[in-house]
């Protein structure tokens, strides 16, 4: 057995890692930003929007760039980017520093999620090895969110909000020496002129739709605030579309939709997205909210969804074996669709064995669905156009999961203040403002002034608000159960006889391609 390709793609796997972990870990740090910076609430917000805006919006012309000029090259790059701007993090003096600084990790996280997924196909041409391989890709990328919130809260507690960022570090370090020894350069064969006027609506695009999601975290659906960015993004999204299909030389690759394991695959990875981060959004509040959980329990309190995660993605590589794509998903999101369903019983009162039960379930749904639509999708991928395809993946995969944060937050909210009937008469006005805010000011507040039968309403309508989050996760789910057995093969195809590995050279199995070193 080849081991040095494997030995690649753990190189990779710890670049998507830390990666996975920049995207929520700095949650648990943002009451002690607040003081330590003198950060306004907006500012607060920009310290999370600032790298999720620069990702989203980098993302395409990172694959076409990468497509291009070299996979490797500009996944170095982009690694050192990384390592550089995760210490200008930890030791920015201001607000505006530490915005600046985590808008250069979103752009070193953009070329980084595309190109490592990109070389995952190069190093492991066979069917089997690949789906195997991508699975591991998947399952570094996924676990870097729910350990953010346990990692973050134990560095928190033990140094200071800086030493959420130096984590990354040491990751990246192992990361770039072993991509420069291990990773083989590649490109794909484009020619012609860069699409700079397709890229910077791509950007115009992804930047309006991503922000206004966002923005429908602090605003009704109906505000400006919302609606403008909103529609300025899918209008420049439109003629993005448009200009692909006229330009010689096109960002991607249009016929790229017309695969249709393509389009599914990435589509239910978008799906599963909207209803991953919704939970991963949701049971913080939960914990902290109703069970006053502090930062690392509440990180702790996400171990039974990746245990069940990495249970999940450990199983696919049997079931692949024995069933089609479509069959597979199918199970997986049926697997989520009970989790989540049994989730919307959770009470105030309820044991940890509900809360754990539920978890693990929905944790293995979203471990088999992931690895596996990711691999629909990147089975129909040529050499070519590797990396501007990965990224169009990675890009709808985050557009999904801001939507399920912007949905599913939404619908918490406006559920918990329409059961919120009933408040003491006599109530002063920056208590009732508490109270309407949130669960967690609304309790502390209510807690202050000794009214227990307030704190009561407060966990039961916030309660109410996450069972109708998870009931919205369940329909999402269902439909991609639905989607997946009609859209994919539900039976698995026999696999093409494939050379011994130890029998060439190594990477000589690699597919005929512009390759480099």
């Amino acid at each position: 057995m080849n081991t040095r390709r494997w030995w690649a793609l753990s190189a990779l796997s710890l670049a998507v890692f830390a990666v996975g972990i920049d995207t929520i870990v700095l949650t648990v740090a943002l009451p002690t930003l607040s003081v330590d910076l003198r950060a306004s609430t907006s500012q607060l917000q920009w310290f999370t929007a600032a790298y999720t805006l620069v990702l989203a919006a980098a993302l395409l012309p990172a694959g076409s760039l990468g497509d291009r000029f070299g996979r490797k090259r500009l996944l170095l790059g982009a690694l050192i980017l990384f390592g550089i701007a995760s210490p200008a993090c930890a030791y920015a003096r201001s607000a505006a520093e530490l915005i600046a600084a985590r808008a250069a990790l979103g752009l070193a996280a953009a070329v980084i999620l595309p190109l490592s997924m990109a070389a995952v196909p190069v190093l492991f041409p066979g069917r089997d090895e690949q789906r195997r391989a991508m699975t591991i890709w998947v399952t570094a990328t996924a676990l870097g969110l729910p350990l953010g919130p346990i990692l973050g809260g134990w560095l928190l507690q033990t140094f200071w909000w800086g030493s959420v960022f130096l984590v990354n570090v040491p990751l990246v370090l192992c990361a770039v020496v072993a991509v420069t020894r291990l990773v083989p350069e590649s490109s794909g064969a484009v020619a012609g002129r860069f699409d700079i006027a397709g890229a910077l609506l791509s950007v115009a695009g992804l930047l309006g739709v991503t922000y206004g999601l966002i923005a429908a975290g602090a605003y009704p659906w109906g505000h400006l605030g919302v609606l403008v960015p909103l529609a300025a993004g899918l209008t420049a999204l439109v003629a993005f579309g448009r200009r692909e299909r006229r330009c010689r030389h096109p960002l991607v690759d249009p016929t790229l939709l017309r695969r249709r394991e393509f389009t599914v695959g990435a589509g239910l990875a978008a799906l599963v997205n909207f209803t991953m981060f919704g939970v991963l959004f949701t049971l913080p509040l939960y914990l902290q909210s109703v069970l006053g959980a502090d930062a690392f329990e509440t990180g702790l309190g996400l171990l039974p969804l990746i245990g069940g995660l990495v249970v999940g993605a450990r199983g696919v590589t049997v079931l692949s074996v024995w069933m089609g794509p479509g069959a597979v998903i199918g199970i997986g999101f049926a697997l989520l669709a009970v989790g989540c369903g049994v989730g919307t019983t959770t009470s105030p009162g309820s044991g940890t064995g509900l809360l754990i039960g539920w978890l693990t379930v929905a944790g293995v749904g979203l471990g088999v669905i992931m690895p596996t639509a990711i691999a629909a999708a990147t089975a129909t991928l040529t050499p070519d156009d590797a990396a501007s395809g990965s990224a169009l993946t990675q890009a709808l995969r985050q557009v999904g999961g801001t939507i399920g944060v912007a949905v599913l937050g939404t619908a918490l909210t406006a559920t918990y203040c329409a059961h919120l009937t009933g408040l003491p008469a006599g109530l002063p006005p920056q208590v009732r403002d508490a109270v309407s805010a949130s669960a967690s000011s609304g309790a502390t507040a209510a807690r202050r002034l000794g009214l227990p039968d307030l704190v009561t309403d407060v966990h039961a309508a916030f309660v109410d608000g996450m069972a109708v989050a998870l009931w919205i996760s369940v329909a999402a789910a269902v439909a991609g159960l639905v989607g997946a057995c009609v859209l994919l093969p539900l039976r698995a195809e026999p696999a093409p006889p494939q050379p011994h590995p130890d029998a060439t050279p190594e990477y000589a199995e690699l597919p005929p391609m512009n390759h480099r070193g």
